[in-house]
């Protein structure tokens, strides 16, 4: 995650919940679903000694899902997950990238001195899921393949 290689991390999260969860770890209510995979990146992600990761952080406008600093690098990372129900993982990466930058989530990360910003949008549907960035060298729109 922290090289911003989408596709990379899409294959790498995609496997694990492919070998670790049951599609009836999903069966509840939509708002539960997203929760669901909320906790396993955080559990992933809090496996990095180094990482501060943060849960539901203010920022901006609102809470980003999840807010990692890696501080001797100066890179924060923003995530924002979607369960989507039709199983549109494109669609649902587009829209979390838009709230985080309708909603500035990086405005935090920016005051604690992070250089480099990477925004994640993760949609998922029962054992699938879909990793996207923000384009970093335009205006911190998504390109159209989620890399940059």
């Amino acid at each position: 995650m922290k090289e911003g290689d989408a596709l990379k991390t899409e294959e790498q999260f995609g496997t694990y919940l492919k070998k670790t969860i049951s599609i009836r770890d999903t069966f509840a209510w939509k708002g539960k679903k997203e929760n669901f995979y909320h906790g396993i990146l955080l559990r992933i992600l809090g496996f990095k000694d180094s990482w501060s990761v943060f849960s539901n952080r203010e920022s901006g406008e609102g809470y980003s899902d999840i807010c990692v600093e890696i501080d001797e690098e100066e890179t924060g990372i923003i995530i924002e997950i979607k369960y989507c129900d039709d199983g549109n993982l494109d669609a649902g990466c587009q829209e979390v990238l838009e709230q985080i930058e309708k909603k500035q989530y990086n405005e935090q990360l920016l005051e604690d001195g992070m250089e480099k910003i990477l925004k994640y949008g993760i949609a998922c549907y029962k054992k699938r899921c879909r990793v996207r960035m923000a384009d970093q060298k335009r205006t911190g729109c998504p390109s159209a393949n989620g890399a940059y």
